[in-house]
């Protein structure tokens, strides 16, 4: 039922009290703009109750997939597609907050060396064989159905303002379906919906839309397992929307919490690093 709606019948009885009662216009004027002064504070109200609880769901969920704290989590991504062969990387994260983020390649051999350093929402990529960093977005693909951000940022609640859709029953598990909308241009996707275990606020499903409002991928969240201190997903399963028997298996292993100088975030050491 609509928060209005019980406003609605009041103010339909006070018209009729109004006529009845033939009160001057300077009056029925005056209570009915009282009236719907009321309503829009109380839906304002809700709406922002709406969205603080929508809010503290989202960073339980980002807290379950990955800790507040400083840590190194290495991944190891296996891409299949029709037709070829298996495609395996590994890469290790060094990850402190949602701001500064670290991402070593460590396989192919061919490949080590390279690194990713996000700093806010700006990424640059250190290679071997150049001199200086090279600026990437976000949303380019690393690998697979992997953009960089799906590495580099680690949890939603910093890039996107969520609402809460609805409750959804999958498989006799109840889930809350939230809307991540993204605050800028410069994030990984323009919206997200995140299902969200009703019971535990463990992350179950996420589709993530390009600014067109076109479906790029679905991501499932398994695994759950003791990780980093926590009962944490330990894959996450990546599906492309748009071309089918595409997809990305993340698998996330020896998760340790560490105490991460900011030193290591900058773009001069991590020139030397890459050398």
């Amino acid at each position: 039922m609509s928060i209005l709606y019980p406003y609605l019948q009041f103010m339909t009885l006070l018209n009729v009290h109004i006529k009845r009662h033939q009160l001057k216009a300077f009056w029925r004027t005056f209570l009915i703009t009282m009236l719907l002064s009321i309503c829009t504070t109380t839906v304002a109200a809700d709406k922002t109750s709406n969205n603080n609880f929508a809010r503290e769901i989202l960073s339980q969920a980002d807290r379950i997939r990955f800790p507040d704290e400083g840590f190194q989590v290495d991944v190891t991504i296996t891409t299949t597609e029709p037709g070829t062969d298996e495609d395996v990387r590994v890469y290790r994260i060094l990850s402190k907050g949602n701001n500064q983020t670290l991402v070593q390649t460590t396989a192919p051999a061919v490949d080590r060396g390279q690194i990713l350093l996000m700093r806010d929402r700006d990424l640059w990529a250190f290679l071997p064989n150049l001199s200086q960093p090279i600026r990437l977005p976000l949303s380019q693909k690393l690998t697979g159905q992997v953009a960089n951000g799906d590495l580099a940022r680690a949890n939603f609640v910093g890039d996107y303002e969520p609402k809460l859709l609805r409750t959804e029953n999958i498989d006799g598990v109840s889930y809350r379906v939230l809307q991540l909308d993204a605050v800028d241009r410069g994030v990984t996707y323009s919206k997200v919906l995140f299902w969200i275990n009703e019971k535990n606020n463990r992350p179950y499903k996420a589709e993530f839309y390009a600014l067109s409002g076109r479906l790029l991928k679905t991501g499932h969240y398994q695994a759950y397992r003791a990780l980093g201190g926590d009962l944490r997903p330990t894959q996450l399963i990546i599906e492309d929307s748009l071309r089918h028997g595409r997809r990305s298996a993340l698998e996330y292993r020896d998760m340790v919490i560490r105490d991460l100088p900011d030193k290591i975030f900058s773009k001069d050491y991590l020139k030397k690093l890459s050398r």
